[in-house]
């Protein structure tokens, strides 16, 4: 089985990742989108909202699910026997700094990293530019799939 975990904070989920797991799907039998928990950052959004977004912008998925995790990346892999690491790329300093993830997660675990390049229609869209324009009152919707909407 090719399964995938896309680790993310998804504060919020944003169209750009709702595209890269949209064009992930024909690629693997499964993935998981796992919400990574730190407990040193503040976020935007509870973990179940974020959860909550994220199962409702993918109820028609089978192959998709979603999971909240602590740790390493890689020792969630192991203990769901995911063979991949799906993640984005936007722009250049995405790919530097995702570079060295990937060496250093294969280096630990033999666990391979696939790259899909954004959309170019959302290449701009990122989570912290998403909470900026909520924290400002800002057209939000436009930037998140129809599952992220405030009361």
């Amino acid at each position: 089985m090719r399964r995938a975990i896309f680790p993310g904070s998804f504060d919020p989920i944003t169209l750009g990742h709702e595209d890269i797991i949209k064009r992930a799907i024909p690629l693997f039998d499964e993935i998981v989108i796992a919400i990574g928990v730190n407990a040193e950052k503040k976020y935007m959004f509870s973990l179940e909202e974020r959860k909550r977004f994220i199962e409702e912008t993918f109820k028609n998925e089978p192959s998709v699910t979603v999971i909240s995790y602590e740790g390493l990346t890689i020792d969630l892999c192991k203990k769901l026997e995911a063979n991949f690491i799906l993640r984005g790329l936007r722009n250049p300093a995405d790919f530097e700094f995702e570079k060295a993830i990937a060496h250093t997660n294969r280096y630990l675990s033999k666990i391979e990293t696939v790259f899909l390049l954004t959309a170019a229609k959302t290449s701009y869209i990122s989570s912290s530019i998403v909470r900026d324009v909520l924290r400002n009152g800002g057209e939000y919707q436009k930037l998140v799939p129809k599952a992220v909407r405030l009361k």
